[in-house]
């Protein structure tokens, strides 16, 4: 089954320290809550510097879809989430505090809980016709940069603008239209 999830159509929850929002994009199984989701998809605007949420047991990946980026000090390391470096994979464990860089930084964020699942993330740029390569049993993708993105399989086509998200379960081919888009692809991959 393929589901569209129309930006337009969610809303953000602010955080309760006041640094930021979230809106939640998709969680598995449906409705589950943080103590009990199997993998979540998020978009997550950070306004000021603080720290992020322990999340015991949860792999995280992070990607920067808007503004100059963020400094993740990790404690012993420090990483800038940034447009020369979008991506981050991080455990739910590590203590992690942000700086922002600029006005305010947001991110998508891709949470799955070990021992039920994994994740794997990855831009992707496209120009013109590409096909999509899968490598899990749910695959979303979320359209981080672009006007417009056209997907197209066998038995149907979808229309996506900026921060849509598609869900797709079933195994077919499927091929990306686009003038110029920046994609994010996310499989989950079960146990």
């Amino acid at each position: 089954m393929t589901q569209l999830i129309q930006y337009a159509s969610l809303r953000a929850a602010p955080w309760k320290n006041g640094g930021g929002s979230t809106t939640e994009i998709a969680v598995s199984p449906a409705g589950a809550t943080f103590d009990d989701f199997d993998w979540r998809v998020s978009l997550a605007t950070i306004a000021q510097d603080g720290p992020f949420s322990i999340f015991p047991g949860i792999d995280r990946s992070l990607a920067l879809v808007d503004g100059d980026g963020v400094l993740l000090d990790f404690g012993d390391e420090r990483f800038v989430l940034s447009p020369s470096e979008p991506l981050i994979e991080f455990s739910g464990e590590d203590a992690v505090h942000a700086t922002v860089t600029g006005l305010h930084t947001t991110d998508f964020n891709v949470m799955t809980r070990r021992g039920q699942c994994r994740h794997r993330l990855e831009l992707l740029v496209v120009t013109g016709t590409q096909t999509l390569k899968r490598r899990g049993g749910t695959t979303l993708l979320f359209l981080a940069e672009g006007e417009s993105l056209t997907l197209g399989s066998a038995r149907e086509r979808i229309a996506m603008v900026r921060y849509d998200t598609v869900v797709m379960e079933a195994d077919e081919d499927w091929t990306l239209e686009a003038q110029q888009a920046t994609v994010l692809v996310a499989d989950i991959i079960r146990n």
